[in-house]
């Protein structure tokens, strides 16, 4: 039996794959403090490598390698993916400036770009409609999983070895996995839902014209995929959370880079399997279906994380405050990748995760971040005491918006004729 129709072996096989793209992505942020220190960055060039750099390729490759994936073998895709990306994360611990950092993040970012669409893809085909909103967030743990462990690996072996060994060791690693997985083919069948899986997609701009014409006719599918875009601008933030907590909070940064990569694996693995499986089993008793499950998982964790930034360092609420932000972002991603697939024609599913990707990367990481840099730098020349807390209060309100996108999107599916949301408890007739 081929690799791709075993499930189980299928989703540990991009799971781990997705853990090692979180680490190489996010080492910069767990050495945060020591790469602005030797290459002298300010807050605006770091707001722009861990945020605008992934536009100029992670999002844009990420559409194009969406509509690589509909047409041809996700698996070569993802192991050709997984090689750029590593080679890449290899120069970034040689980089000697801002510009050279910023070549290599840039191409670490097309590397990655071919894992979610080709991945998602092969998720929805391989699990049943009952079950694709737990796969889809288990495969997302590897966010939590990827980020906390860049923090814990900073912050303790990191700190003998330094960024620049760090980043070597983990280029040869992942190079090493990609050449084994270039190995492990794909074999295209019938799909759980009993369609063909072929590849049926169009050429990149006959299939990107395609998908937005789906979304452009599709109220609930724009509205669904504009909330989890929005919801994302809770990582722009989370960029700059070390940064924060050592400059405005007086926090140790060793120390707050172990604190913040422990609780980002616990509590967003809690989010991404927990989201996904609760979305699941509860989502069909809203009538909205996942977007109502997400309206109400927002409302529960806004409070606290709001009160978190006003909280002294240390403090339970603080620290309760900081699990919710871990906690609400990677419990979106299973139910609005679920919804999101689930309005969508299976020959376009991979095409449209990386247009959602190409979104997110644009509008809520690359822009928010270099926002947040931007804005925190001009409030602190103003004279302002704490100006990340202010900025990084105000995304905060702003991704909490995404549950009104979420709630209308919620309306539609209840009351179009033609939404469908395979958790909703009725569907209407075409």
């Amino acid at each position: 039996m081929p690799w791709t129709k075993n499930p189980a072996a299928l989703l540990t096989s991009l799971l781990v794959i997705h853990v090692l793209a979180h680490i190489d992505r996010n080492m910069l942020l767990g050495f945060s403090p020591q790469i602005m220190k030797d290459l002298a960055l300010d807050n605006t060039q770091y707001g722009f490598l861990v945020g605008a750099v992934w536009v100029l390729s992670f999002g844009f490759m990420a559409t194009f390698m969406g509509t690589l994936a509909d047409r041809f073998s996700r698996t070569r895709i993802i192991a050709a993916g997984v090689f750029i990306w590593s080679i890449c994360t290899w120069a970034s611990g040689h980089a000697r400036s801002f510009e050279e950092m910023a070549i290599a993040r840039f191409f670490v970012a097309s590397g990655e770009a071919a894992l979610v669409p080709a991945a998602v893809g092969l998720l929805v085909e391989a699990f049943s409609e009952r079950r694709r909103g737990t796969a889809i967030g288990v495969f997302f743990t590897g966010i939590p999983l990827g980020i906390g462990l860049s923090f814990l690996l900073a912050g303790s072996i990191g700190q003998g070895l330094g960024w620049r060994s760090t980043f070597t060791v983990l280029g040869v690693v992942g190079v090493l996995i990609a050449l084994s997985l270039a190995f492990l083919r794909e074999e295209r069948g019938s799909g759980r839902d009993g369609a063909s899986a072929a590849p049926q997609g169009k050429p990149f701009a006959s299939q990107v014209a395609a998908v937005c014409g789906v979304i452009a006719r599709q109220p609930a599918l724009r509205l669904a995929v504009l909330g989890f875009v929005l919801a994302n601008a809770m990582f722009a933030s989370f960029s700059f959370t070390q940064l924060w907590m050592v400059r405005e909070r007086g926090l140790d940064a060793a120390g707050i880079a172990r604190t913040i990569g422990g609780l980002q694996i616990v509590f967003g693995m809690l989010g991404a399997v927990g989201g996904g499986a609760l979305s699941d089993r509860f989502s069909k008793r809203f009538a909205g279906g996942h977007a109502s499950f997400m309206v109400l998982l927002i409302l529960l964790c806004a409070p606290l994380m709001l009160a978190y930034r006003f909280a002294p360092a240390g403090s339970a609420l603080f620290y309760l405050g900081m699990c919710s932000g871990f906690f609400l972002p990677l419990a979106i991603y299973g139910p609005a990748n679920t919804l999101i697939q689930g309005l969508t024609p299976e020959s376009m599913r991979s095409t449209i995760a990386g247009v959602t990707m190409l979104l997110i990367n644009v509008f809520a990481i690359a822009i928010g971040s270099l926002a947040i840099g931007f804005a925190s730098d001009r409030l602190a020349a103003a004279g302002n005491g704490m100006p990340l807390t202010t900025v990084l209060l105000a995304s905060d309100v702003l991704a909490i918006g995404a549950a009104l996108l979420f709630w209308r999107a919620a309306r539609h599916i209840r009351r179009e004729p033609g939404m469908v949301d395979v958790a909703a408890p009725t569907t209407l007739a075409h």
